[in-house]
């Protein structure tokens, strides 16, 4: 899941960046309106963390011109505690959730969840495919009682092919989701990704196919006919 915090307080971003790459996210930071909407042009994200009081364009001005271009990419826009009015427009103009400075990162962190959970279209915090369980609040994959030892990349792999199971989901998608601004991921690097989640899904009753030059599909494995015999 990448998420775009468009924040001007340097201290706070810092803090929201490394609080939500702890939990396994892909996270990129702007300072100011003009460059959140030249972000959210440019690339494609799961969520937008949007402080209203930007410098050069604000918080609802970005917020507009996002809806106006019929986006749906949850917004949790961070206001001030006193501007209730401010908090009212912004939900009229079509944010999911607003959270009042001060706020706890806890908090943050719970509702950047439901958000997702939301834009994923469920209401549930486990992700389930065959045998294979996925706790997007742990950020921890099972199968049966066996937790799969799995590194923050494979998770966040794992996590964008459960989102999308059944469909097939593009090396670019991947990356788009999977990485921040400045990585250098290469076609060849998701493929090493791809093999080893792959081999740590053997026992799952899932398994990752290539759909050959167009991505993955994740799809659960049916039983040999000779299975039984």
């Amino acid at each position: 899941m990448r998420i775009l915090i468009a924040e001007d307080d340097s201290i706070l971003t810092d803090g929201l960046t490394r609080s939500l790459r702890q939990s396994g996210y892909a996270v990129d930071a702007v300072s100011d309106g003009v460059a959140a909407d030249a972000a959210l042009l440019a690339t494609e994200f799961d969520l937008l963390i949007l402080d209203i009081g930007l410098p050069r364009m604000s918080g609802l001005e970005v917020l507009s011109k996002l809806r106006a271009r019929q986006s749906r990419l949850p917004v949790l826009i961070l206001t001030a505690a006193d501007s209730i009015e401010q908090r009212v427009k912004g939900l009229d103009l079509g944010a999911d959730d607003y959270m009042a400075k001060p706020f706890s990162l806890s908090e943050l962190e719970a509702r950047v969840r439901a958000l997702a959970r939301r834009g994923a279209g469920g209401g549930s915090t486990i992700l389930r495919h065959g045998k294979l369980e996925f706790d997007q609040t742990g950020r921890v994959a099972m199968v049966g009682s066996q937790t799969l030892d799995l590194s923050a990349r494979e998770v966040s792999l794992l996590e964008i092919l459960l989102t999308r199971s059944g469909r097939m989901v593009s090396k670019t998608q991947i990356v788009d989701h999977l990485c921040e601004w400045g990585d250098e991921v290469s076609s060849n690097a998701i493929e090493v990704y791809i093999h080893r989640l792959r081999k740590k899904l053997e026992d799952s009753g899932v398994k990752i196919a290539t759909v050959r030059g167009l991505g993955y599909c994740l799809e659960r494995e049916h039983p040999s006919p000779n299975a039984n015999t």
